[in-house]
């Protein structure tokens, strides 16, 4: 394979990842709580999860809005949990049929990690795995969507205080 022939693959199949982080003025307790029950979960969300549990090796879906043969159930497992630290989830979509735009296969990681700083509790989540430019509109689409989701955990999660 010649030098631009190996380019046009990368680039076809690059990955990106989503990243947002904020200090939140909660102890990691209370952020974990907000991170790992159901009902709170799904305030912070807007999309209720089914079966979720912080233990490792659980699977449990998300339910959004379905695209042509996707069924737009988003499926996950808990990949590793360590309590008040971390929590890492796959998070799978899409339909091999759909070959653009919404409902493209998406297999993606979220991974959020919790730090006790002096005034609470530095959050960082971090959405990796996408591929483009198969996942463009996932990725602009979630991109905008996490940047409003981290700031209402720790909304909610002030209530838990």
């Amino acid at each position: 394979m010649n030098d631009a022939a190996l380019q046009s693959d990368m680039q076809e199949s690059a990955n990106q990842d989503i990243v947002v982080e904020a200090n939140l003025p909660h102890g990691p307790e209370a952020i974990w709580k907000a991170l790992t029950t159901g009902e709170l979960i799904a305030r912070w969300l807007q999309m209720t999860p089914t079966g979720f549990e912080a233990v490792k090796g659980k699977h449990f879906t998300y339910q959004t809005t379905a695209a042509g043969a996707w069924d737009g159930v988003i499926r996950c497992q808990v990949l590793d949990v360590v309590p008040y630290q971390r929590l890492v989830y796959s998070w799978k979509g899409g339909h091999e049929s759909i070959k653009a735009g919404y409902g493209t296969l998406l297999d993606t990681v979220v991974t959020w990690t919790l730090q006790k700083i002096e005034r609470g509790t530095r959050l960082h989540m971090v959405h990796s795995g996408f591929v483009l430019p198969r996942n463009d509109s996932a990725y602009k689409n979630m991109s905008g969507g996490w940047k409003k989701v981290v700031p209402r955990v720790g909304e909610i999660a002030g209530e838990q205080d």
